[in-house]
């Protein structure tokens, strides 16, 4: 069983202080099945997951990354993908991933910090960066997002050193694909409750 917590009350506050108008929202992901899904307001621009990074996990993330390096992905210039630069960021990063790749979709203030977010990464990109936490730094739980970007369906982890492509994707079939992916996370730990998924959708009122 996955306990579905409510977190996305905390990601609506915290845009809004930032300037981003309230066309779009967040909101919680109450179960994977379609009927549920089917509740969730649409259109739905980004997918966030919160999980818990196990033994299990770090094994798949360290072989994925190999096997990746080895095997370049076709990554579209269009993506904004920062890594994790500090701890417990993760919610923070996850945010700003989902934001930065819809701002074609999302509304903001005029003097909005996030509008600038393209223009001060790519600033802070050209210095470099430093590595994301290590493993060894005890990181719990951890948030991602998922976009759809020309049609690919990324995963942008802070914690890995490039964005995961999962294949093709639509606007309508978004929730849907991301979904699928998240239901790996869940099967790689059966025994682990701790996932929460949190859709940016239109609001629907």
């Amino acid at each position: 069983m996955v306990a579905f917590g409510v977190k996305s009350r905390t990601f609506v506050q915290f845009v809004n202080c930032l300037g981003m108008r309230p066309t779009w929202q967040f909101g919680d992901v109450y179960g994977l099945d379609p009927e549920l899904l089917s509740m969730v307001p649409r259109p739905v621009c980004a997918v966030l997951l919160l999980f818990p990074v196990t033994e299990k996990y770090e094994a798949f993330k360290h072989e994925e990354e190999e096997k990746l390096k080895g095997q370049p992905q076709d990554v579209s210039a269009d993506v904004y993908f920062m890594k994790q630069t500090i701890g417990n960021a993760c919610g923070t990063i996850g945010l700003i991933h989902a934001v930065a790749n819809n701002q074609k979709h999302l509304e903001f203030e005029p003097d909005s910090p996030l509008k600038n977010i393209r223009v001060t990464h790519e600033s802070s990109a050209q210095e470099g960066q430093t590595e994301a936490p290590s493993v060894d730094e005890k990181v719990n739980l951890h948030f991602i997002a998922f976009v759809n970007v020309g049609g690919q369906l990324y995963e942008l982890d802070g914690r890995k050193p490039f964005p995961i492509v999962h294949g093709k994707t639509s606007e309508d079939t978004l929730l849907e694909d991301a979904v699928e992916v998240c239901k790996v996370f869940m099967a790689r730990d059966p025994q682990e409750v701790r996932f929460t998924i949190i859709a940016l959708s239109k609001d629907s009122y």
